[in-house]
């Protein structure tokens, strides 16, 4: 897996202060997507274990409230980035994790890789960006399709429970 940037302290992709990741890699091809570049699955840096250590590092400042996933598309590396998430809950304490995406709630829960991967999420932003629904007044999403999900809740409960922040 490669990776756009690694961006420390963002106040913008999540609440709080924040350690947000932008993989590289991804299918859906939104038209008048903001990060065209990270469609391509060799854009960027390699994802290696010193890049892995350094998050969790980071996210072990106490100020930080979280971490988000961002792309490209997060769920097209569900092997690698469960791995992540999995040393954030035991390494990381109390850090909340939002991820963006272009698949649907319901598409993630069909994928065993990809619904693995969504047990160890708080936050989702899910669906396509689309640009006839485009809307700059929407917090923490681009176009009025998209959704965030409270994810622990909308497991628990079987059906998408809407997070409020």
């Amino acid at each position: 897996m490669n990776y756009a940037d690694y961006k420390r302290f963002d106040m913008l992709n999540g609440t709080g202060i924040r350690h947000s990741l932008f993989v590289s890699g991804c299918r859906h091809y939104c038209k008048g997507c903001w990060n065209a570049v990270a469609w391509n699955f060799e854009f960027g840096s390699p994802y290696t274990k010193e890049t892995e250590d350094r998050i969790i590092d980071d996210l072990n400042m106490k100020q930080i409230s979280g971490f988000s996933l961002l792309g490209g598309e997060p769920f097209e590396h569900p092997i690698t980035l469960t791995r992540l998430l999995k040393r954030i809950e035991k390494e990381c304490d109390n850090k909340n994790v939002w991820c963006w995406t272009g698949f649907t709630f319901e598409e993630i829960l069909l994928d065993s890789e990809k619904r693995a991967m969504l047990r160890h999420l708080h936050v989702l932003i899910d669906g396509k960006f689309e640009l006839d629904k485009k809307d700059l007044r929407l917090k923490f999403r681009g176009s009025s399709n998209q959704r965030i999900i409270d994810v622990q809740k909308s497991i628990e409960n079987g059906q998408v429970i809407p997070y409020l922040p």
